[in-house]
């Protein structure tokens, strides 16, 4: 009997002729951006140049003698304008970070990631330092002519401008960010004069860095490869979202054409000027459909309306706008998706609003003495010592009474007034001094209670135990 059958193909015939090899990574082709006006484009502006002056300036913008933002985290205090916030108000960031989740879902739901092209940090970075590429090199077609050009002293005199202005934004962006940890005015002299702390150096450098290669070098490489919201944001999408999206049915078939064409022409509005893709920061052909390299920036809609202002034809060509309305139906801007985020949003946000008016002004922490339970003082009489920490969350310097209850007769031994600066801690020793005969047990409760003298109902307390001999 064979070893072979009739209907199995020899190996063989089935092998390809050739074996070829697959590079799993394509190397960057640059992308040379085109400069464009538009509606969209000074939306841009109008939402980032504020971001970036509010960056830039806020930490030298002094609230009551004390820098704005300040994160000190060796002492572990964290001023915000007039407020100052500490460890265990960490719980209202982790609340902001979820309402700034659901304002993302939000967004992304009604208008795709608009985030991304307007306002994400990536994006009004990489346009600062497209402009300072333009203004150095010169237009699109320039820049690639340049680019071709063997080295010169103009290539190289431009070159080198270029990327100084760079490095100047990214150490202003490494500088600021320091800043934000370290009182900047004292960051600002210890630089110059070569005093600074190492680690406040090493975080510049780094910061520098990233920010040079990210913004000047990288750009849609973050967006691509590296953004995880890039990935998952699709899944927030649905036939109503608005979409930055070609309109195939009036666009095509496409086709170079004179100014002069009618309408009636066989060819649809796309001139197949390259227009869109030309803008594109991320280098992609929006008329190839949804693509999750893209940011929403709609620049190609800028460049697209333009083209057809001059073509005569009716703008809206690449828009805004929904699957369902590219398909001839309604778009549906309320719908249960979205009233669900903006439900859940608002509620955090009012909760959120309520923790922060609420919330105590002042702290206190108490501490026993641990080398002793007690000691005996003269006259039979019992002494607990106490170790207490009084934080003013004020941003003013506030006095304090210091109080205790739940035993009678007890003496306190120490100042009971203390003055405590804004956003800082204060800590104080106190006796507590009590007759064994009014214990009822070794271990008796004792509150401690910290009123502040100018407004009594800002008032806190802590419980301990006061210990006596079995």
């Amino acid at each position: 009997m064979s070893d072979t059958r009739d209907d199995v193909l020899a190996v063989d015939a089935a092998a390809p002729a050739e074996i070829g090899e697959l590079d799993l990574y394509q190397k960057r082709e640059k992308i040379y951006t085109r400069a464009i006006q538009g509606r969209f484009q000074r939306l841009r502006t109008l939402t980032g140049w504020p971001l970036l002056l509010g960056y830039f300036c806020l930490p030298w913008i002094n609230v009551f003698g004390q820098q704005s933002v300040l994160f000190d985290l060796p002492e572990r205090k964290f001023h915000i304008l007039t407020m100052t916030f500490w460890p265990q108000d960490f719980f209202m960031l982790a609340w902001l970070l979820i309402i700034s989740a659901f304002g993302l879902f939000t967004v992304t739901a009604l208008a795709g990631r608009v985030w991304c092209g307007y306002t994400c940090p990536q994006t009004v970075w990489t346009a600062i330092f497209m402009w300072i590429e333009q203004f150095f090199e010169g237009s699109r077609n320039q820049r690639i002519k340049l680019d071709k050009a063997p080295l010169s002293f103009t290539k190289f005199r431009r070159k080198f401008m270029k990327h100084a202005g760079w490095l100047f934004v990214a150490f202003m962006t490494g500088f600021t960010f320091v800043g934000y940890f370290t009182p900047i005015r004292d960051l600002l002299g210890d630089v110059f004069t070569l005093q600074a702390n190492s680690w406040a150096l090493v975080w510049i450098f780094i910061f520098t860095v990233l920010t040079y290669l990210n913004a000047g070098w990288m750009r849609e490489q973050v967006c691509t490869y590296m953004c995880p919201y890039a990935r998952f944001q699709s899944v927030m999408f649905d036939r109503d979202t608005l979409i930055v999206s070609y309109d195939q049915q009036r666009g095509e078939p496409r086709g170079a054409r004179k100014r002069t064409r009618e309408q009636t022409s066989e060819l649809g509005d796309c001139v197949d000027c390259q227009m869109c893709v030309q803008v594109c920061p991320t280098g992609i052909d929006i008329r190839d459909g949804l693509q999750y390299k893209c940011i929403g920036c709609a620049l190609c809609i800028d460049a697209c309306d333009s083209v057809m202002d001059k073509m005569g034809y009716a703008r809206g060509l690449v828009s805004y706008t929904s699957e369902n309305r590219l398909e001839g139906g309604q778009t549906h801007i309320l719908r249960p998706r979205l009233i669900g985020y903006v439900t859940v949003m608002c509620v955090m946000m009012v909760a959120f609003s309520y923790a922060m008016l609420t919330r105590d002004m002042v702290d206190m922490t108490i501490l026993r003495e641990r080398n002793q339970l007690y000691m005996e003082a003269p006259g039979g009489l019992i002494d607990n010592v106490y170790k207490i920490h009084l934080s003013n969350l004020d941003a003013d310097a506030q006095t304090f009474l210091l109080e205790v209850t739940g035993i009678d007769g007890a003496q306190v031994i120490g100042d009971q007034r203390v003055t405590v600066g804004g956003g800082e801690l204060a800590e104080l020793t106190l006796r507590v001094r009590a007759n064994p005969i009014d214990l009822p047990a070794p271990s008796t409760p004792v509150l401690f209670k910290a009123t502040r003298v100018d407004d009594p109902s800002i008032t806190t307390d802590h419980e301990s135990r006061f210990m006596k001999p079995l």
